[in-house]
């Protein structure tokens, strides 16, 4: 237990680093739209091509853990939705809600990951991120458009642009092309996104910390902990439930278990803003799940025996 906390300690301390250094001014606030811009853009793609690039896919843990998260993600967004009539919010705020159950921050995920399982954890984490992309992204914008305060209807090709364009997405699909493809090796190239992609992990977390806003969480408290607690305390086991009914090796189950103790995605901020959701609400729960997520997922590898 000592180990697997010493080796997620230093990703949580450099999300709490990013938080410090915001608040403290140390750079101005325009400054951090393109900083985050480089590196989801530059860095993080530059990290992820590679690691799916040269991975070995052939034993079926990628698909696994893949098809788990699709799988728990599509549940729990069921479930939201027939528990609509229950929740006694507006539509925006319950757009949040939804956002906050479903989505999670891969900026924070892989770090986790290859902290504990290297670079086949990595390769395989990459790939869930391809499948689950997709699954997300049109749920979250279909919940948006019918209880967003702007009500805007998306288009089916509006849709599949805004995906396209999606630069981890796009970098996964690409990663998994080379790999399927079995390209070789590109002398030079392969070493400038090694050299571009080892700026990805660190930045990104800070990255990360410096979006963490805890204004609304006190104000509402018990609507952010019950999001919270279907984030960390459903997702993560309802995932391994099913990498391992799936028959998923220990390695599948364990990237299974931690995407679903994943924090909530800063995506999903943007995305409220940009639809009518509850953008406060949504900062509230992301700065929450991040905090959680530190405890929940040593303490969740400990229990289902991934030490």
């Amino acid at each position: 237990m000592t180990a697997l906390i010493a080796g997620i300690l230093p990703v949580f301390l450099m999300i709490a680093l990013g938080y410090g250094l915001r608040k403290s001014g140390f750079l101005p606030d325009e400054a951090w739209r393109p900083i985050e811009k480089l590196s989801i853009n530059i860095f993080y793609p530059s990290f992820l091509i590679p690691a799916i690039w040269y991975a070995d896919l052939a034993g079926g843990g990628a698909t696994v853990a893949g098809s788990a998260a699709v799988g728990a993600t599509l549940i729990v967004a069921a479930a939201t939705l027939a528990a609509k009539p229950l929740i006694m919010l507006d539509g925006p705020a319950y757009t949040s809600v939804f956002q906050g159950v479903i989505r999670w921050n891969s900026f924070v995920f892989v770090p986790v990951i290859q902290s504990i399982y290297g670079s086949e954890g990595t390769a395989l984490a990459a790939v869930a991120i391809a499948f689950i992309i997709p699954v997300t992204n049109i749920a979250c914008v279909a919940v948006l458009a019918r209880w967003g305060a702007l009500h805007r209807e998306p288009s089916v090709l509006g849709l599949l642009k805004s995906m396209i364009a999606n630069p981890i997405l796009l970098a996964c699909l690409i990663g998994l092309a080379l790999n399927f493809l079995r390209v070789p090796l590109i002398p030079g190239l392969s070493e400038v996104m090694d050299l571009l992609g080892a700026a990805a992990l660190p930045l990104g977390l800070i990255v990360a910390g410096a979006g963490l806003s805890f204004a609304e969480v006190k104000r509402r408290r018990k609507t952010i902990a019950a999001v919270t607690l279907v984030k960390l305390g459903v997702m993560p086991p309802l995932m391994w439930f099913i990498a391992w009914a799936l028959g998923g090796d220990s390695l599948a189950q364990g990237i299974a278990l931690i995407c679903g103790a994943a924090p909530g995605s800063a995506a999903s901020y943007v995305l409220a803003r940009q639809m009518g959701g509850d953008a406060p609400l949504i900062a509230g729960v992301i700065a929450l799940t991040t905090v959680g997520s530190a405890v929940v997922i040593p303490i969740l590898l400990a229990l289902f025996h991934f030490t």
